[in-house]
């Protein structure tokens, strides 16, 4: 029986460990779909760098934000909640369950732990932002089918070591 408890900083490497597990089969397939000097400049130490430095940042700065889904005393997923009252929106702003613990309901029970956060505060909806690549594509079957709609975004990156663009020679 899984049950969600709030973050403590005892819970900080095993879900620090846990995360990296997780998004170990993503990063790869993300690496072969955007361009190179895009994903070498958010991650020119490597994903498991940067997101370990992320995700430890969220522990660190927010914990009262962050919540542990566990099973028995092991952690097995966690999510991390914002507010943000001036969109009357709450945000999933990591959501991670343990490959091994993957397809269980886990995540589930997770969004729906957020959710109850952001509409305790009054809210009037949650959002959650993924990747739309290949390596992405289970992540965003768990949100459509927890009841997420799409927001189509677009978001284009140019690489300024190339040579100038035209416009910028006038």
């Amino acid at each position: 029986m899984t049950r969600i408890v709030a973050y403590t900083p005892d819970f900080h490497a095993a879900l620090l460990a846990l995360s990296l597990r997780a998004w170990e089969p993503v990063f790869p397939r993300l690496a072969a779909e955007v361009p190179e000097f895009v994903y070498d400049t958010f991650y020119p130490q490597g994903w498991r760098q940067r997101q370990y430095n992320d995700l430890a940042e969220v522990l660190d700065s927010e914990p009262d934000n962050v919540h542990v889904a566990l099973d028995g005393d092991r952690p097995v997923g966690w999510v991390c909640t914002r507010l943000h009252p001036e969109d009357r929106m709450g945000e999933i702003y990591v959501l991670v369950v343990d490959p091994v613990h993957q397809r269980r309901g886990i995540g589930k029970a997770l969004m729906e732990h957020a959710a109850g956060i952001a509409r305790a505060a009054g809210m009037r909806m949650i959002m959650v932002e993924t990747g739309d690549d290949v390596g992405h594509a289970p992540a965003r079957r768990a949100y459509e089918s927890n009841g997420f709609k799409r927001w189509p975004v677009a978001r284009y990156f140019r690489d300024l070591r190339e040579d100038a663009s035209p416009s910028a020679t006038l």
